[in-house]
């Protein structure tokens, strides 16, 4: 049996969600009817905008910017703090009714989560039949909508959501990629990040069907095993499944919620060069070395996404995960403000395991790795006699 998959996704959810919740306290105006953004300070305009309505995107405020840009744009903008308890409440509802047609459902934000329809696809006249039934039944229970993407796997689902909104079920099926997908801008295909498109846009690959019928080595030599990635998403395929229920996360890791938004690659780097410290001594301490390397964003309007790498050899060193997730940084980023960033490792190994090494590594990178064991060695007994951060580097500071 072929798989179908939903991708289900609140319509600007924060904004729903809090437009839903004061109508319901007797409000006379829907916020969603009128330019209006969740974010930023109706009085001193800082901040960025999170959500906005329809008639606000009509006067060209975009998802991330600043509130003052906002402000200038649309004098008479309405804007409303974020509720992070209401969002969470409003979202565990939404999974709890979901979960109501099958219990295979793997929400990955706060707002959107996928569903796999195959097993209860015989229940309806067809995907797209069911997938109404859902849409409707919750915009007539919740009082908000969503939009369904229907696919035979994740990311076309995914792809297939964010077509015109709102409240609207789209398929994507492989069949209807050339059509469907191909002509849309190389930015528009899911994980292609500011850098990876600008990347390809020097390669003139400017459209998602450009980077399909291109040589998948040269694009690898470009982007690296990232590129791999994308190219596979371009062309439909997706082996991922839908995990019904969280994974148990193996692994050491630190993240932090910054004090503002970030949106500058200094500003990344700097945060990057603290959480791989951290790891690193964790990592140490445990007496742990990771295969893999796992770089997770969470931007301005809570989105989440996160990417991964493979290393040839386990590490534990501050500079490698360090260089590892910057790098993968790099290959994800939008250029929207980031207000979350983290580094988790798996794949673990004890660090007395041995790592076959060729000739080469064992006479270019012992130098190398003696010297930085000993200043390792030096400033952890600095730290632990002084604080963790008693060294640090100047260009690692975060200002």
């Amino acid at each position: 049996m072929t798989s179908i998959i939903f991708h289900i996704d609140v319509n600007s959810a924060f904004l729903s969600w809090t437009a839903v919740e004061e109508l319901n306290k007797g409000a006379e105006v829907d916020l969603r009817t009128i330019p209006a953004i969740i974010g930023g300070d109706q009085k001193s305009h800082r901040g960025v905008v999170v959500a906005k309505s329809i008639p606000a995107k009509r006067y060209g405020i975009r998802t991330g910017e600043p509130a003052a840009n906002a402000f200038r744009k649309c004098p008479e903008l309405i804007s409303v703090p974020p509720n992070h308890v209401l969002y969470k409440r409003k979202s565990a509802e939404l999974m709890n009714y979901l979960r109501t047609f099958t219990d295979k459902i793997e929400q990955v934000s706060v707002d959107e989560c996928y569903m796999d329809f195959t097993d209860i696809q015989n229940q309806y006249i067809s995907p797209e039949e069911g997938a109404l039934r859902i849409k409707n039944s919750v915009k007539e229970r919740f009082g908000f909508t969503v939009n369904v993407g229907i696919s035979t796997n994740k990311v076309l689902a995914k792809m297939a959501s964010d077509f015109e909104k709102p409240d609207k079920v789209h398929t994507l099926y492989p069949e209807e990629i050339q059509k469907k997908m191909w002509p849309l801008p190389i930015g528009e295909l899911y994980m292609a990040g500011k850098s990876s498109v600008h990347t390809l846009k020097k390669l003139e690959i400017n459209t998602i069907g450009d980077l399909a019928m291109a040589d998948p080595e040269l694009i690898c030599l470009h982007l690296k095993s990232h590129g791999k990635t994308l190219w596979e998403f371009a062309n439909g395929i997706c082996e991922s499944k839908v995990q019904s229920e969280k994974q148990e996360a193996k692994g050491i890791g630190k993240s932090t919620t910054l004090e503002k938004d970030i949106d500058t690659m200094e500003e990344a780097e700097k945060v990057f060069a603290y959480l791989s410290q951290g790891v690193s001594e964790r990592l140490k301490k445990a007496g742990q070395k990771a295969y893999m390397i796992s770089m997770e964003i969470k931007y301005s309007d809570f989105k989440s996404v996160s990417h991964q790498k493979q290393l040839a050899k386990p590490t534990d060193t501050k500079d490698c995960l360090q260089k590892t997730a910057i790098e993968l940084f790099k290959e994800l980023w939008n250029g929207m403000p980031v207000r979350l960033l983290g580094i988790r490792t798996s794949k673990l190994v004890a660090t007395s395991e041995p790592v076959q090494m060729s000739i080469f590594d064992i006479e270019i990178q012992k130098p190398f790795d003696e010297k930085h064991k000993k200043l390792n060695e030096a400033l952890k007994e600095i730290r632990t006699k002084f604080g963790e951060d008693a060294v640090v580097k100047a260009g690692n500071m975060i200002s």
